[in-house]
């Protein structure tokens, strides 16, 4: 089997974390008290913008390892990335050796960050990839919702590219639910059917992250 994660790196990435999002920004979490203390779970994130993951890492309750698009282990952050408990996934292909990564995190009571969209976006859930649905089915990990808002309203003077400093960004966790239908079943069927009841969950979760923040749009 793989080599798993490492849970101490991540809990560094999430001390890490911690550091930068409250020191750059300013961010407001909500609903954090919902993520289950213990056994496994996947955050499913909106992404409209890079600092989402980063976002999230650093204000979760728990230590996360996030599926991560392999072009972004590039130089120096490749160590970095990989040191900090992080997982490499190359999304034109089914990359077996992050899929029993990403199940070994969760069969071993960890925390597994995923963007479902599978790229950044709008970041409103429109349109999500099977990968979430097979994780959550197949491990029967409870799923948590998770919306970031305001990454991606205006890019600030000193850092293009970047929310401008001091800025506020809403992350908001919503209730944990189940993705499978209690069968047990992992054909393609029952994939396409948890895919569409996920879709409903997060889509429903975003309208109420809007609503509780006064934001309109993931980017507000």
């Amino acid at each position: 089997m793989s080599e798993l994660p490492s849970e101490r790196g991540a809990e560094v990435g999430r001390r890490i974390g911690v550091g930068l999002m409250y020191g750059l920004w300013r961010p407001r979490v909500l609903g954090a008290w919902k993520v289950p203390a213990a056994g496994p779970v996947i955050f499913a994130v909106n992404h409209s913008h890079n600092i989402d993951g980063p976002m999230v890492m650093g204000v979760a309750p728990r230590p996360t390892h996030f599926l991560i698009k392999k072009e972004a282990f590039v130089g120096p952050l490749d160590p970095f990335l990989t040191g900090i408990g992080q997982l490499k996934v190359d999304r034109e292909t089914t990359d077996r050796t992050a899929i029993t990564r990403a199940l070994g995190v969760l069969e071993s009571g960890g925390v597994l960050g995923i963007f479902p969209e599978g790229t950044r976006g709008e970041g409103d859930f429109a349109s999500l990839r099977a990968g979430l649905a097979y994780f959550a089915v197949r491990s029967g990990a409870p799923i948590v919702p998770v919306a970031v808002l305001g990454s991606s309203e205006r890019s600030g003077r000193l850092m293009k590219g970047l929310p401008p400093l001091r800025s506020r960004v809403d992350v908001v966790f919503g209730d944990p639910f189940e993705a499978g239908d209690g069968s047990g079943r992992r054909t393609r069927k029952a994939l396409d059917e948890a895919t569409e009841r996920i879709q409903k969950h997060l889509a429903a979760h975003l309208e109420h992250a809007r609503r509780l923040t006064g934001r309109r749009t993931a980017g507000d």
